[in-house]
């Protein structure tokens, strides 16, 4: 089903017969129209960079090594959730004699990406861009789930002014409607809207709670996917526009990949948390920045210590020779 992208959008079960009715163009830019998907995705891509700036130093980070990644890893996401979206979506990209369209493929502009194909990508580039950098991954990656979460909350919202991602119909107080013709509206789940609130939640409790309990550099990590994973199978099941599993299916069901890689990540994600935690038993001592305030408290020991030193040194050396000039000047009364 094809929903008009400029048509209206109300919630008649909370607030009447008040009706959103914004385009989902923001402007031509050069004849060239400008989606106000596009500038909200952007604004949580920096408004994730500057949370992650902000909270560099609980890591043992620097904004520098924030910048860099961000750099690197918004075309590279950008990247891999096209490649992600493409393989599962394949035939709508082949020619009809079977080769695939290159020119559509490349057309992100016409929509077609995959929120969980840009996580896989950025955790690639954040694993090679840490060894190189000698920086633990699991410190990074803590500090980077925190900008991804806000980044996605904000990001579901340019769903909402494209009328898509939305659920299968229901008649709850919360639900949506969206008109598909002149006459004809559907009322459907604002899945756009759970899962933004699922994520402002998880980064409520990642600032507040999970980070400052943290005994291991990757705990965030873990969190995270164990979070966006509980959500993402939760409001996968209620959509409409899933991507499925090839022609895959479970019980006469299809499969639809985000909630099978949701499963996954889950299942690993509590079995990772539970093994650092009550087998390794993990404490905040292996935590990159408190080693690295261990190194600089010692740095600054020994530099205090070092003049000190030098000078119960000195003295020993000056009342060495005042001993010697002592002997001598003795020896030679004694004469």
């Amino acid at each position: 089903m094809n929903v008009i992208t400029d048509s209206p959008i109300s919630f008649p079960g909370l607030f009447g017969d008040w009706q959103f009715t914004a385009s989902s163009i923001a402007f031509h830019l050069g004849g060239h129209p400008v989606y106000w998907y596009g500038i909200i995705l952007a604004s949580g891509v920096l408004f994730g960079l500057l949370l992650c700036s902000k909270q560099a130093k609980r890591f043992g980070l620097t904004s520098d090594s924030v910048l860099d990644i961000v750099l690197w890893g918004v075309p590279i996401g950008i990247l891999g959730a096209r490649t992600y979206y493409v393989i599962f979506y394949l035939d709508l990209y082949r020619k009809e004699g079977g080769g695939l369209d290159w020119g559509r493929v490349i057309a992100i502009w016409n929509g077609g990406l995959a929120i969980y194909g840009s996580v896989i990508a950025v955790f690639i580039l954040a694993f090679v861009y840490c060894r190189r950098h000698k920086i633990k991954m699991g410190a990074m990656t803590d500090l980077c789930v925190m900008g991804l979460l806000l980044g996605q909350a904000i990001g579901r919202w340019g769903n909402f002014m494209n009328r898509e991602a939305f659920g299968s119909f229901t008649s709850l107080p919360w639900r949506m409607r969206l008109w598909v013709s002149a006459t004809q509206y559907i009322e459907v789940h604002p899945t756009f809207f759970y899962e933004s609130f699922w994520n402002v939640c998880g980064l409520l409790l990642a600032i507040f709670v999970v980070t400052k309990a943290r005994r291991f550099d990757g705990e965030n990590t873990w969190f995270y996917f164990l979070w966006y994973g509980l959500g993402r199978f939760w409001v996968e099941g209620l959509r409409t526009d899933s991507l499925y599993l090839f022609d895959w299916t479970l019980f006469g069901e299809p499969i639809r990949v985000s909630q099978a890689l949701s499963f996954v990540m889950i299942l690993v994600s509590a079995v990772m948390l539970f093994f650092q935690i009550k087998i390794r038993k993990r404490n905040p001592d292996d935590l990159m920045v408190n080693q690295i305030a261990g190194s600089d408290t010692e740095i600054a020991e020994n530099s205090e210590a070092a003049p000190a030193s030098d000078v119960g040194e000195a003295t020993d050396h000056i009342h060495h020779c005042d001993t010697e000039e002592g002997e001598d000047h003795t020896d030679g009364n004694t004469h």
